[in-house]
């Protein structure tokens, strides 16, 4: 589904993606850990296409197609979505509207998506506008169900999220990975789960998002270097337990890619 080569990437003067090799296969959720300033939000933010990451090296090659130079609405296009942690504001468009627009043309019922993330009264209001935490994040997953990429990427789904909401977002994420956000004609839910499983990657710092979804594989991203390849819940344990100054010795190791 996607691969990363060699991937360098510059804001302004200052590289803060150093040689990033990343390969998620189809229908496989990654999740990375890594302390503030690390370059988490940088790889997501290269991935969708944004200005002002510059890829100064390597490629990213989305469903064997090289997308590295490719604009962000082509991107989207062809199957990739993202949950942002602090998404802006939109005065004078209605999340209705929003919600149509990432359909693409495809025709579904905004009430009984939004129903499912408990969104229904929002619809009519303007993108973000005077909403919580939860309700953003709520807003995002609605926009997600209505483009169904074949790729998501989460940054810190948990970000500004009560426990209540953590429990919604975190079940609604996990359909969404799972491919059970809308039923196919003439089959039932548990005769195509798992069917149409959509890729993931996924930061996060506190972890609670592990108690909702299925994670496959997990890596830490240190100082622009991917390091400590593990279980997703063997690294949450070990950075509980000891922080990331295991991080360090892997990346002044030779190779610089060492599991925990």
């Amino acid at each position: 589904m996607l691969k990363i080569e060699d991937l360098h990437v510059s804001i302004g003067e200052r590289e803060v993606l150093r040689g990033i090799n990343l390969h998620i296969k189809e229908g496989e959720t990654f999740i990375l850990f890594g302390p503030n300033g690390s370059g988490k939000t940088s790889l997501l933010m290269t991935l969708m296409g944004f200005s002002g990451y510059t890829v100064t090296g390597g490629k990213i090659i989305f469903r064997g197609v090289d997308i590295t130079t490719a604009p962000m609405y082509e991107r989207a296009r062809m199957g990739i979505g993202m949950s942002f942690q602090r998404p802006p504001t939109i005065h004078g468009l209605k999340t209705r509207h929003l919600v149509q627009m990432c359909a693409r043309g495809r025709e579904i019922d905004p009430e009984a998506l939004a129903a499912r993330v408990n969104f229904v009264d929002f619809l009519d209001r303007d993108i973000n506008s005077g909403f919580s935490g939860g309700e953003i994040k709520r807003s995002e997953l609605l926009q997600l169900m209505a483009q169904k990429p074949s790729m998501v990427l989460f940054d810190e789904p948990e970000s500004g999220v009560d426990l209540e909401n953590m429990q919604l977002i975190g079940k609604m994420a996990r359909r969404l990975l799972d491919g059970e956000v809308e039923p196919l004609p003439g089959l039932s839910m548990k005769a195509q789960k798992g069917k149409i499983r959509t890729s993931g990657l996924i930061i996060t710092h506190t972890g609670y998002i592990l108690d909702y979804i299925n994670a496959d594989r997990g890596q830490v991203l240190f100082n622009g270097h991917l390091c400590c390849e593990a279980r997703p819940r063997d690294i949450l344990e070990h950075i509980r337990s000891y922080g990331y100054q295991e991080c360090i010795k892997c990346l002044n190791e030779p190779g610089g890619l060492q599991p925990l």
